[in-house]
């Protein structure tokens, strides 16, 4: 019996502005509402990132949390690398200044079992 494999979703927003002090998880779900987080924010312009370690861990956030403390860490360095990337210093090293005031969403994707190709 083979594994049906399904696509799972969370995105988060991270506004700096409004004084949050840590990500918000504002979407997340399987199969088709998964397709359709990704899609709406493909549209919308957002980083959409696959990272199966981390949208297991999200998936186990509540909706319109902030992330526990035990995700800082991994989503720092995501909103790091990625305001790196759009800043166009992407293969430049992290270092200690980099920040993320730029990047208020990113949207974690995976594929149960593996790694959704795009």
């Amino acid at each position: 019996m083979s594994r049906t494999h399904r696509r799972t979703a969370a995105a988060l927003v991270y506004d700096t502005q409004s004084g949050d002090p840590a990500p918000r998880l504002v979407a997340k779900g399987y199969g088709l509402l998964a397709d359709m987080i990704v899609q709406r924010a493909k549209e919308a312009g957002l980083y959409v990132h696959e990272a199966p370690e981390m949208v297991s861990l999200l998936m186990q956030v509540d909706l319109d949390a902030r992330i526990p403390p035990q995700l800082y860490q991994a989503v720092a360095e995501l909103l790091a690398w990625l305001h790196r990337l759009e800043s166009g210093a992407e293969n430049e090293p992290a270092h200690g200044g980099a920040t993320a005031q730029d990047v208020t969403d990113v949207v974690a994707t995976e594929i149960e079992g593996g790694t959704a190709a795009r």
